[in-house]
């Protein structure tokens, strides 16, 4: 590779340690998020609101401490979620709800900015271009650390003020957002080391996401059994264990930012030690011809996808059994309160059966979680083409169309593996504990797969939207955003059936216990289907790249 900026300093970057151009190139950054950061804030402020709404007007002070006592004496409940560390306030119960899952999702958000801005700028060769100018060496890591910093810093503090404005007190409403921008700044370390150690983007999320899978299961496994002590091998552990409402203890608070200044120094070395475009990790050559099972489109999409999918379906399978163990319980955790047992009727569609209804809310979120792995997967279309790798694909004689089917194959056979293993998962465990496996399997297996016409539609929006407009594909997430919001928070709010029609999770039969008529799913196949059309059609007629 030819020498530029960026490996060899310019005598003005290298006074300023490498950092000329880290500015400039931190307003670029800002700019190009203008979508996925506000769209990852709103949902997540989203989510937030919604819990602390939920909690303090469903549940009176003796029904809080009774469901949260009903958590702490329940595994898999701690497993998921960990143990509420008060359980006698709305803050307390609310911090318990949204900590683990709501710093995984900071984390995820906080890997996804760094790498996009680090490694996948080098992939491109766009990083490259932006040496050849006065850019220090160190400037692109430092402007990524610095956007994924102000993300999670700006989610913390919104979700800090949402506590209050709630009427939380404002100690703990701090410690949690302070938790959240804690759990950020580990894994935005996590990513800057990642993205020097690897040469694709696709293998810098996999093991940064490795790391926070990893992470999340040290923390289960000590919530949930008797080592507690294993959680504070966990940065979702060190979150909790600032135990926000509960007698903050603020020392927690101060591994974060210890372990982030670690992994960034890591970084900056690494990044000093390795060329332009290189990682450490160097990758080996593969055969000079390619297996017979290589040679096409499906075969290739598939190799690709393949070790996101098989992520994503364990963390499915692994939720399925935890959801499974709960179900008979779900009427101890309720404690007869009325306005939570119509909060979970009207999210589960109405079913008068309590574990029904239960059920289909639980179906109904992993709807949501299959279609995020179909939006990035329909995406994974959009950066083979932004990364140049499909024309030497569309010089052969693959076609466009042939390409873009193949990849959706693998898009759509996955969400009904990831849906298929959720309704295994929670139909084993069920069946078990009730002694009808024969009855309960097939019957909570049917109500996850029911989801699926939904998730197409999800996917197909995404394809529409990367066929008409391949800068914007990536606000897909914003449509899944949207559509997320109406489904879990609309219920709850009792928004007009009109603007809770906009979502296609709406139409879907709520399963099990609701009706199950083949007018819905034939309608939302039909959607998907023409929605795909559109997308196609429209990739057929543009320029690729």
């Amino acid at each position: 590779m030819t020498a530029t900026t960026l490996d060899a300093p310019a005598p003005a970057a290298a006074r300023d340690g490498g950092l000329t151009g880290a500015g400039m190139l931190l307003k670029l950054w800002l700019r190009r998020d203008r979508i996925m950061m506000p769209a990852w804030i709103y949902g997540l402020t989203a989510l937030v609101s919604s819990t602390v709404y939920s909690f303090k007007y469903g549940y009176d002070t003796p029904g809080l401490t009774s469901f949260a006592r009903g958590i702490n004496d329940n595994p898999s409940m701690r497993a998921l979620y960990g143990p509420v560390l008060n359980d006698h306030t709305v803050g307390g119960v609310s911090a318990w709800r949204v900590g683990s899952t709501g710093s995984a999702m900071v984390a995820v958000m906080c890997v996804l900015l760094v790498v996009r801005h680090t490694r996948a700028e080098e992939e491109t060769g766009r990083l490259e271009l932006v040496g050849a100018a006065s850019v220090g060496r160190r400037a692109p890591l430092t402007a990524a650390l610095l956007t994924a910093v102000t993300a999670a810093g700006t989610l913390g503090a919104i979700a800090a003020l949402v506590m209050v404005l709630f009427g939380l007190p404002v100690a703990g409403s701090v410690a949690f957002g302070l938790s959240w921008l804690g759990v950020g700044l580990v894994f935005t370390g996590v990513a800057a080391l990642t993205a020097q150690l690897t040469e694709t983007s696709r293998l810098a999320n996999g093991l940064a996401l490795a790391v926070l899978a990893a992470a999340f299961l040290v923390r289960a496994v000590g919530d949930a059994g008797s080592a507690h002590w294993l959680s504070w091998l966990s940065p979702i552990g060190w979150a909790q264990h600032a135990r926000p409402f509960a007698d903050e203890q603020w020392g927690a608070l101060l591994l974060p930012p210890a372990a982030f200044v670690l992994l960034v120094a890591a970084a900056y070395a690494l990044t000093e030690r390795r060329d332009l475009g290189a990682g450490i990790m160097a990758s080996s050559l593969g055969p000079a011809q390619a297996a017979p099972s290589l040679r096409g489109p499906l075969a290739l999409s598939w190799r690709l996808q393949r070790g996101a999918l098989l992520g994503w379906a364990a963390g499915f399978l692994l939720y399925g059994l935890s959801i499974g163990g709960v179900v008979d319980g779900v009427d101890d955790l309720v404690n007869g309160s009325e306005a939570v047992l119509d909060d979970i009727r009207r999210m589960g569609g109405g079913q008068r059966d309590l574990s029904d209804a239960f059920l289909a809310t639980a179906m109904g979120l992993m709807a949501l979680f299959t279609s995020a792995y179909a939006v990035q997967s329909v995406l994974r279309m959009r950066a083979e083409e932004s990364g140049g790798r499909l024309e030497p694909v569309l010089a052969t004689a693959v076609g466009r169309t042939r390409w873009a089917i193949a990849n959706l194959a693998v898009t759509a056979g996955g969400t009904v593996v990831l849906l298929a293993l959720t309704g295994l998962g929670i139909g084993l465990v069920h069946g078990a504990r009730s002694g009808d496996l024969a009855g309960v399997l097939p019957r909570d297996l049917g109500a996850a797969l029911v989801q699926v016409p939904s998730v197409w539609v999800v996917a197909a929006a995404t394809v529409l939207l990367f066929g008409v407009l391949p800068r914007a594909s990536a606000a897909g997430w914003g449509v899944l955003t949207v559509w997320l919001l109406l489904g879990q928070v609309g219920p709850l709010l009792e928004l007009p059936q009109i603007v809770m029609d906009l979502s296609p999770f709406t139409h879907t039969p709520k399963l099990p216990g609701g009706d199950a008529g083949p007018l819905p799913l034939a309608a939302l196949t039909a959607t998907a289907a023409a929605l795909t059309a559109a997308g196609l059609a429209a990739f057929r007629r543009r320029d690729a790249g």
